[in-house]
């Protein structure tokens, strides 16, 4: 298949530095608007790869992301942001970015380029059947990404991607590929931009609906979600108020119990 990188093509915008900032700031969000459309082009590959999450998951296995630069510290953003929200186990949903903890905040040279780091990133945590492992790469040719998901594939590991070019060298080597076109950046190649907002778009939905499969929603509320706050202590508070119809002072007793706002509903209604 013909291969095109789209995410290095020269910006529809020329002569930036001359621009005000509004000209520049109205050229943005007009890039920006196209991003959700892109995605939509999506759900149907996005819908496969969260049915294999969830069957990956129910079965106690878990998801791993895997990237370089914008695309690893994405992943690893989704990742953190499960234990939380949800109230699942840290190990449960893992993001690994090429370099190490190192280069979430500052880059790592040339650590994308290794062909054997990726699969020893995952090797080190044991990875096996029972998991999924999602490389995310805007180019689609990154080899960290790409040369784990080929050691994956030849030891019966289920395979996805994130990415933002057609046909891309990653597409070919995963078994599910997520391929999320919003062509060239307002700045060319700049991929943190409509790129980077594509795969966190695409990550939101991926860790939700797997999240809402696995019950870890009831109805609309996060009935999971640890109490790390006074915001969330107050939201649990009013969830528990609104499922079991009772005052303030009532479901802050509960809360305070039984330390979790699905508990204290199930426990409240007894």
């Amino acid at each position: 298949m013909s291969f095109t990188k789209t995410t290095e093509q020269d910006s529809k915008y020329n002569n930036l530095e001359d621009m005000s900032i509004n000209e520049i700031i109205t050229s943005i969000n007009n890039e920006d608007k196209l991003v959700p459309l892109a995605v939509e082009k999506s759900l149907p590959q996005i819908e496969k790869v969260i049915a294999q999450v969830v069957l990956k998951l129910k079965k106690g296995g878990r998801l791993f992301y895997l990237g370089a630069g914008t695309s690893g510290r994405l992943g690893i953003l989704d990742a953190s942001e499960c234990p939380p929200t949800f109230g699942v186990s840290q190990d449960l949903v893992i993001g690994l970015i090429a370099g190490g903890d190192k280069a979430i905040r500052k880059a790592v040279e040339n650590a994308e380029d290794s062909i054997k780091q990726g699969w020893q990133d995952l090797v080190d945590y044991n990875i096996s059947q029972n998991d999924i492992v999602i490389g995310i790469a805007a180019s689609g040719t990154t080899p960290y990404v790409i040369h784990a998901l080929e050691m994956c594939n030849k030891n019966n590991i289920t395979t996805s991607c994130i990415t933002c070019n057609k046909n891309s060298p990653l597409s070919e080597t995963s078994n599910f590929p997520i391929e999320i076109i919003v062509g060239p950046e307002f700045v060319t190649g700049s991929s943190r931009m409509k790129a980077g907002t594509a795969q966190k778009l695409v990550l939101n939905m991926i860790t939700t609906a797997s999240m809402i499969q696995l019950g870890k929603v009831k109805g609309n509320k996060m009935v999971d979600m640890q109490l790390s706050n006074n915001k969330l202590v107050k939201r649990g508070i009013k969830m528990i108020m609104t499922e079991l119809n009772i005052n303030e002072t009532k479901a802050q007793e509960l809360l305070f119990k039984y330390k979790s706002v699905r508990q204290s509903i199930i426990n409240g209604r007894q």
